[in-house]
């Protein structure tokens, strides 16, 4: 979706993306969803959607010949990335900044911010009980574990990072990407004053990660199930409640735009498969030429 909007000369895009699945490891410290973002923005990700394209793995293949889980898998280039950021880090600059600098380097054409300055962690409780850090649950365990919870560790201390309320507050429209629910966007939504601005914008559009009731990818409706929430879209409109004035939903669920309007929001159905940057840009400008 940021790809989309990185095309449309026409308007000015920031995109502010979830820090709650960083963490530290093998001694650096990662943020997958900002590297994602940057790679993908770059036209360099890897095929597997993470990562880089062209990748090399000596130092993983290197370090699998010692007593250490390397289920977590870092290519020498996206390293690298987590090198720069790690001993920005110990300078004690702070990760707007870093992810400015990263930004720049791989020359992306669009503000890019993380949700928060400080340590925010997403932490997912299983049915059985046991309490995971994110990159447990969805990395070493992929996502395998039932969840019956969540929360978000050090929410409460953090603040929003430099440039995010301005944007919510100037922004034309703010539209939350399709992404899952409470893994990718409920993270930011913990930062105090994010909700709020959100809920005194006046166009906030989601667009829905499910289809038929599913992701493409991922354990989105698994996760939405396990945490209560209503099955397919009604689930998402539930996941975004109080925020939402719009939600666009995939032609194949052309049928839910009743009761989504029912509920107060103007929803309509597209093609909302965009994988390729073409279609990305294509449902960008049909929801900024919708407004």
């Amino acid at each position: 979706m940021a790809r989309g909007f990185a095309r449309l000369e026409e308007w000015n895009t920031t995109v502010v993306v979830n820090t709650g699945d960083d963490d530290w490891v093998y001694g650096v410290f990662v943020a997958p969803d900002l590297d994602t973002v940057v790679y993908t923005l770059a036209g360099v990700e890897g095929p597997q959607g993470w990562g880089l394209a062209n990748e090399t793995w000596e130092v993983m293949e290197a370090l699998a010949d010692f007593p250490v889980d390397t289920t977590f898998r870092l290519g020498d280039g996206d390293l690298a990335t987590n090198l720069y950021r790690t001993m920005r880090i110990r300078e004690g600059k702070p990760l707007s900044l870093i992810t400015d600098q990263i930004a720049s380097t791989f020359k992306i054409g669009v503000r890019l911010l993380p949700a928060t300055d400080q340590p925010l962690r997403t932490k997912l409780r299983t049915v059985g009980g046991e309490w995971l850090d994110f990159q447990d649950y969805f990395v070493r365990r992929q996502h395998r574990d039932r969840i019956g919870g969540i929360r978000f560790d050090g929410a409460e201390a953090a603040r929003p990072a430099p440039g995010v309320i301005e944007a919510i507050r100037r922004a034309r429209a703010v539209i939350i990407a399709p992404s899952n629910p409470p893994l990718s966007i409920w993270p930011i939504l913990a930062v105090p004053g994010v909700r709020s601005a959100l809920e005194a914008a006046e166009t906030v559009i989601a667009v829905s990660p499910l289809f038929g009731g599913k992701a493409l990818k991922g354990p989105a409706a698994d996760v939405m199930d396990g945490l209560g929430l209503p099955a397919g879209n009604r689930g998402v409109a539930e996941a975004y409640r109080g925020l939402l004035s719009g939600l666009v939903v995939d032609t194949g669920d052309a049928e839910d735009v009743g009761f989504l309007s029912d509920l107060g929001l103007r929803a309509w159905a597209t093609d909302t498969r965009i994988a390729e940057p073409a279609a990305a840009a294509r449902l960008a400008a049909e929801i900024m030429a919708a407004l």
